[in-house]
């Protein structure tokens, strides 16, 4: 077994007290969403013990930029700092059977494997259940645990696609397009991690002593985030769509070039904040004109308010402009 400290660099925040320190929890998994859940445990005090699989490892050793002093990729390091590692096949009875003497001293096991994969191996949840009636399993996948699609193969992109948060992101008239980052898969692990520690509240808190199934599914982490559209399709028959870079119903908002060709995001949301904002670049009297009184009336006219900022940050450098608005 390895510690993953000293290959990430982990300084001094690492070895303080932090709140997760006690908890024990065993990482079934690769790639992005179910390590990134365990890393935030870590993090934050958990002892995390990663496994992989011997001779492979986790996919993600080679995925982007691979340090060439580690022969492991940057994104690997990141994810598995504070980590212990072992090497276990799973597959073989002599490496299952370490994976369940694991799991019998555990707090919470995490994986994120295709529905019914963790059954295969022997290790689905009446397995671990009877070894440790505390321990607490989160199962983080594409669709869930249950459902019509739980047998499909889910990745951060089709959660994303599915969830509705790539409908909105774009240019008006062009395609969705996506964040530079696995967006899906992050959002999942949040959603993991909070879920496990509600288990862990019921658990030792409310003192239930037993444990429970957290079930994570990619697109519902994404769909969760999607603010009042659908009661707004229900009720009113809006569907909302692509607006660049600016937030709609929300104004001012957006993201404007400046003249050095850097890009600055101004938001006025609330009433006092715009009154700010049109001192700051030097209309005093539009922050008192009744056009722009609140949100809903700024919002009628968020294409001449886009303009008039639009055209005091085009003539200015940004340097120029952090200073006015941060003054």
């Amino acid at each position: 077994m390895m510690n993953a400290e000293a290959l990430s660099g982990a300084g001094d925040l690492a070895r303080r007290d932090r709140p997760l320190e006690g908890l024990r929890v065993l990482e079934l998994g690769s790639l992005i969403a179910g390590p990134f859940a365990t890393r935030i445990m870590a993090e934050f005090g958990a002892e995390v013990i990663k496994v992989e699989r011997p001779g492979i490892g986790d996919p993600l050793r080679t995925w982007r930029y691979v340090d060439p002093r580690t022969k492991t990729s940057l994104w690997w390091a990141l994810q598995s700092r504070n980590k212990k590692l072992v090497t276990l096949n799973v597959g073989h009875p002599e490496g299952l059977d370490i994976a369940k003497r694991l799991a019998a001293e555990t707090d919470i096991v995490v994986e994120n494997f295709k529905p019914g994969t963790l059954e295969k191996l022997g290790l689905g949840w009446d397995v671990l259940h009877e070894l440790n009636p505390r321990l607490i399993l989160v199962r983080v996948s594409g669709y869930g645990q249950t459902g019509p699609y739980k047998d499909r193969p889910g990745f951060a992109n089709i959660g994303e696609a599915m969830g509705g948060i790539r409908y909105v992101t774009g240019e008006p008239g062009r395609a969705p397009v996506r964040s530079g980052i696995s967006l899906g898969d992050s959002l999942a692990s949040l959603y993991a991690v909070i879920g496990a520690l509600m288990a862990v509240h019921a658990r030792d808190v409310r003192g239930t002593g037993e444990g429970q199934v957290v079930d994570v599914a990619l697109y519902e982490a994404v769909f969760n985030l999607m603010e009042s559209m659908v009661p707004e399709f229900d009720v009113a028959g809006i569907v909302r769509e692509r607006t660049g870079s600016s937030l709609p119903g929300i104004t001012p908002s957006n993201t404007y070039c400046a003249k050095d060709g850097s890009y600055v995001a101004i938001g006025g949301n609330s009433d006092a904040i715009f009154k700010r904002l049109m001192r700051a670049i030097g209309r005093p009297e539009l922050g008192d004109d009744p056009r722009y009184a609140t949100n809903a009336d700024r919002t009628e006219h968020a294409d001449e308010l886009d303009s008039l900022i639009e055209n005091w940050v085009e003539g200015r450098p940004t340097g120029e402009i952090m200073r006015i608005l941060f003054d």
